[in-house]
């Protein structure tokens, strides 16, 4: 219940409707209890007539059929209306679990999808919010139906014959006792099935992704084998959870049957005693039935508890987690960012890890200034570019943007005015026009044009029969690697702002094409700051400076000419390229930059 109670801030916008909706069910409940007084009354009343032909004043059958009519109705209305109210809360709420649950994801960094992946995240989205919503739509029903069908039953039963009621009640708190020890039983093996349901989504997700390759190496076999332990695990689980159900499920029934046949044995001898009437006894039977409703329940009502309990538990574990970046903002930075960065010793470690990435890194990237950082596989080019938008977190006083400390500005300033074109080119399932315009759906598809030709690719869609519209399909599938990485550009380009950070954009364009883009971005970016990691020569000559990152570290720094006149990874660098030039072999592979 600990669990469960965290789910109050969700309900409490909802709490009028849940008060509604339990007033509603007590209502019903004491028209069902009416009903059935009346169909006693009425047996009495038949009973008496056969006997004596003699009816009570005001206990005419008619009368009596007419209560029963009108009660039923007014349950029926009663109840239709407290169910549609119970569950539309379950809907909004698990709307609004999704919602925080989606917008908690967003914030996050790579060290919580290294933690959870992506497969698991959907489950907790779909399955998990699902079982919550089912405790809420239909366990709020079991709720109230559990609370009052005893009550209303025990007064009944005692006003009719305490002797009787007593010879019923000890054994219910043997079922209690029974049903507390089976949910615990219930808990273990509820959260064994999610965490089961997490890797097969997990798998089932990472597997599509990954098809062409598995296809590519003639993989099916061993994947379709190693699917099927991570299915049988998911199985086992659940055979486990349905075992003690079933238990459950089994059990309740036969205590019903023992109280029924105790109600008959002594109430039919109070019945020939004359201490009751039959039609008591019948009211006995329903009432009994009434109390051992949620008895019978309990097994259904357990495993909705402790699943939706065990799911509460997993969506808080997202809920819980602090974004790793912290936005606190000072308040005192400009509105609008010039695009001059300072360096100043600049170190950096991944969490986990002892081997530092960056090492003392001190420099000034000028407001305007064409800079491009270069260096082989693994030398820091990414980390440091996830600085300057904070996509992880820089320490105090090493980074600072237009003479402030970057940690002072509002994250989204700085990733809504430092536009960056990442390695990856991900594109959405969605036309070329929304995946362009992404940041903006409504801009002129002048604009978009203009950019889509900045990005050498225009021409391209162009010969596309549905041109703009025309579907990429997922990830961008239906695009080639040149075609998709010339898209991510153009919706870089669009966007215009003060600094444009372009990660390796140009490793899968052909060298004209590349000419077309530098000289578009050389015209559109005048005044403006661009950083560009390239590891090619041809790119990197067009900056106004250049970095060479060598393990984490800045082993030159300078114009090309600067560089290549002083002779020493740059220049190689420009000499394998140039001219095909190898000064020992055995150095091609480790003079090799990023591809991408």
């Amino acid at each position: 219940m600990k669990s469960l109670l965290r789910l109050i801030p969700f309900l409490h916008p909802y709490r009028y409707k849940v008060l509604t909706g339990f007033i509603g069910f007590f209502v019903a409940r004491l028209f069902e209890a009416t009903a059935f007084l009346l169909v006693a009354a009425g047996i009495d009343a038949i009973d008496l007539l056969g006997r004596t032909g003699e009816t009570v004043s005001g206990r005419s059958v008619g009368v009596i059929a007419l209560g029963i009519v009108l009660t039923v109705l007014g349950r029926f209305g009663v109840v239709i209306y407290a169910r549609i109210v119970l569950r539309r809360i379950g809907i909004a709420v698990a709307f609004d679990l999704r919602q925080k649950l989606y917008a908690s994801v967003q914030r996050q960094g790579s060290q919580f999808f290294g933690r959870i992946s992506v497969g698991d995240i959907m489950t907790r989205a779909i399955q998990d919010i699902s079982l919550i919503q089912r405790l809420l739509s239909f366990g709020l029903i079991l709720l109230v139906i559990m609370v009052y069908a005893p009550v209303i039953a025990v007064v009944v039963m005692f006003y009719k014959s305490a002797t009787l009621a007593w010879f019923i009640l000890p054994g219910l708190p043997i079922i209690f006792v029974y049903c507390w020890y089976m949910a615990q039983q219930l808990a273990v093996t509820s959260l064994a099935v999610q965490q089961r349901l997490s890797d097969l989504s997990s798998h089932t997700q990472e597997n599509l992704s990954g098809i062409r390759t598995v296809q590519a190496m003639v993989q099916e076999d061993n994947e379709i084998a190693r699917f099927l332990k991570t299915n049988s695990a998911y199985a086992d689980a659940f055979y486990a959870q349905a075992r003690i159900n079933s238990l459950m499920v089994a059990w309740m029934p036969l205590f019903a049957q023992v109280c029924q046949l105790a109600i008959l044995v002594v109430g039919g001898m109070q019945v020939m005693d004359g201490q009751i009437t039959i039609g008591d006894l019948f009211v006995f039977f329903y009432f009994l039935n009434m109390l051992l409703q949620p008895i019978r329940m309990a097994g259904f009502m357990v495993t909705l508890v402790q699943r939706a309990a065990v799911a509460t538990n997993r969506l808080y574990e997202i809920f819980d987690a602090e974004p790793e970046i912290p936005d606190c903002p000072s308040g005192e930075t400009p509105a609008e960012i010039r695009g001059k960065f300072e360096l100043r010793h600049l170190s950096y470690t991944y969490p986990g890890t002892d081997k530092p990435v960056l090492k003392d890194i001190s420099l000034t990237i000028e407001a305007g200034e064409s800079f491009a950082i270069v260096g082989r596989i693994g030398s820091g080019k990414s980390t440091l570019l996830k600085h300057f938008t904070r996509l992880v977190d820089t320490a105090p006083s090493q980074l600072y943007l237009d003479g402030y400390d970057v940690r002072d500005y509002p994250l989204s300033q700085l990733r809504i005015q430092i536009a960056q074109v990442l390695q990856d080119p991900f594109l959405f399932g969605e036309p070329l026009r929304n995946n362009i315009s992404y940041d903006n759906p409504d801009r002129e598809v002048e604009h978009i044009w203009d950019s889509a030709d900045a990005a050498a690719m225009r021409g391209t869609i162009e010969d596309f029969p549905q041109q703009l519209d025309t579907l990429v399909g997922e990830r961008g599938v239906t695009l080639s690697g040149g075609q998709k990485q010339r898209t991510a550009l153009a919706r870089g380009l669009i966007r215009n702002e003060p600094v444009l950070i372009l990660d390796d954009c140009f490793s899968s364009v052909d060298t004209e094409t590349e000419e077309h883009i530098l000289r578009r971005l050389k015209e559109m970016r005048r005044n403006k700051t661009t950083i560009i990691v390239s590891h090619r020569i041809s790119t990197l000559r067009h900056a106004d400076r250049i970095l060479v990152l060598e393990e984490g570290a800045v082993a030159e720094l300078g114009t090309h000419q600067e560089l290549v006149a002083l002779n020493g990874i740059y220049a190689e660098l420009e000499r394998l390229q140039t001219q095909g030039y190898i000064d020992h072999p055995d150095q091609s592979e480790e003079m090799e930059l990023d591809p991408v």
